[in-house]
């Protein structure tokens, strides 16, 4: 199978057991056979979409279970993922009255970039199959927005696919340091050429947490189209058809990048070894020096971590349990925060990701020392429920319960936030 083939040769060939293709004329062929696998859901689809939740319920439905549920879950128990959310929950507002509303701005910066708002679309792999063609989609949202998109080092669209489809607007890119220090090297400069204002390194993938889902459906690369696995994307003929319309369905950054991987076959051999256990701040050192731009530092959990950020020359740390996707049990990202600001926030930008779903919870987090916040699962959402709209709703929608819950908390610009507008007690220390 060629690079960029795939989960799908679409117009090449129908599909047939044991072979990873799925076609628009079989997709027909199978609602002649099967047409009750292609009736209308059951749930309800919201008929106006006022929260991400909304978005999460129609993304539910329209993407194929193996994908959302490799978005959609954490690791083992699932007990930092579901603390990432609801530990936002006991921060309570001081609501103030008799404040001139009028002439309210969400602008800032993050790493000296003007932002509309203090919100990044975080890293998230496989975005491309969530929806077509789905990080060039979020990336021209972002733009549009005024806030600034991260390409994943395990995306589907490659960093060039972006640079051509944003007219070489600035965006961040994401690395995982591999064994492959060649390619990863190669990779910081792609990255270069494609006009990338800052680097995100990730630090808390050497090893990998164990996600039962993507177990369970059998998740991999390339995915394996089980019997169930099959059945369930014939429900989700919008999504099949989308991506019969691209050549995008493997790892774009890597696929024909590295010697010996030019198909998604081998591409699985390759990953499987390339996470590098040994990982150490002289790595980080060596990437600084490489990449000579902008750094910001992903995976942090810990005040003692954060220091050592400080001390590598970072630009910005990024307190993240990786949406708690690795070690569960660890501390959600809201709690840890504030020990983390008061270790480290005078010499170095603190930035929030995991579990952020809504406006108000950016306000909380800034207002507990964040310069910055990002989304994953939510962009995601938007992106699966309604591709580039969808990615744009879910930014419209943070974006004004953000403005709105900043008024009535009696401030009318983002920068004079901090943790007076929260109520006492109700706020982690």
């Amino acid at each position: 199978m060629r690079s960029g083939e795939g989960i799908f040769q679409a117009r090449k060939q129908h599909f047939k057991p044991g072979t990873n293709v799925v076609t628009a004329q079989s997709l027909q062929q199978a609602r002649d056979l099967f047409p009750f696998l292609f009736t209308p859901e059951t749930r309800p689809v919201p008929q106006v979409i006022t929260n991400i939740e909304d978005l999460r319920i129609l993304a539910e439905q329209r993407v194929p279970r193996m994908f959302y549920d490799y978005a959609d879950s954490g690791s083992w128990t699932e007990s930092t993922y579901r603390a990432n959310t609801t530990d936002f929950a006991p921060i309570k507002f001081r609501q103030r009255v008799a404040v001139n509303m009028e002439g309210r701005s969400t602008a800032s910066e993050m790493i000296g970039q003007p932002v509309a708002m203090p919100v990044a679309i975080a890293p998230t792999g496989l975005t491309g199959m969530q929806h077509a063609d789905g990080e060039i989609l979020a990336a021209r949202a972002a733009k549009k927005f005024g806030v600034p998109f991260t390409l994943s080092t395990m995306s589907i669209c490659s960093i060039e696919d972006i640079a051509a489809a944003t007219d070489r607007h600035p965006f961040w890119f994401q690395l995982y340091v591999m064994r492959d220090r060649d390619f990863i090297e190669r990779l910081i400069d792609r990255a270069k050429a494609a006009n990338c204002s800052a680097l995100v390194l990730t630090l808390d993938l050497q090893v990998l947490g164990q996600r039962h889902k993507d177990l369970k459906n059998g998740l991999s690369a390339p995915p394996k189209l089980t019997v169930p696995n099959i059945l369930n994307m014939m429900t989700k003929p919008r999504w099949c058809l989308g991506m019969l319309g691209t050549k995008r369905h493997g790892f774009g950054n890597i696929v024909g990048h590295v010697k010996g991987v030019e198909n998604m076959g081998s591409l699985s051999e390759w990953t499987a070894k390339q996470f590098d256990p040994r990982l150490s701040w002289a790595d980080v050192e060596w990437i600084k020096k490489r990449w000579a731009g902008k750094l910001i530092i992903k995976g942090i959990i810990d005040a003692e971590d954060a220091k050592l950020a400080v001390a590598s020359g970072a630009d910005a740390v990024i307190v993240s349990n990786h949406g708690g996707r690795q070690l569960d049990g660890a501390e959600s990202s809201i709690r840890a925060l504030p020990s983390i600001v008061a270790a480290v926030g005078s010499q170095i930008e603190v930035h929030l990701d995991s579990g952020i779903r809504s406006g108000q919870d950016v306000l909380k987090a800034i207002a507990l020392g964040a310069k910055g916040t990002y989304i994953g699962r939510a962009m995601l959402y938007g992106l699966g429920a309604m591709g580039e709209a969808g990615v744009t709703k879910a930014l419209e929608i943070i974006h004004k319960e953000l403005d709105i819950s900043m008024a009535f908390c009696g401030h009318t610009q983002l920068l004079t936030v901090d943790k007076s507008i929260l109520l006492p007690g109700s706020f982690p220390v």
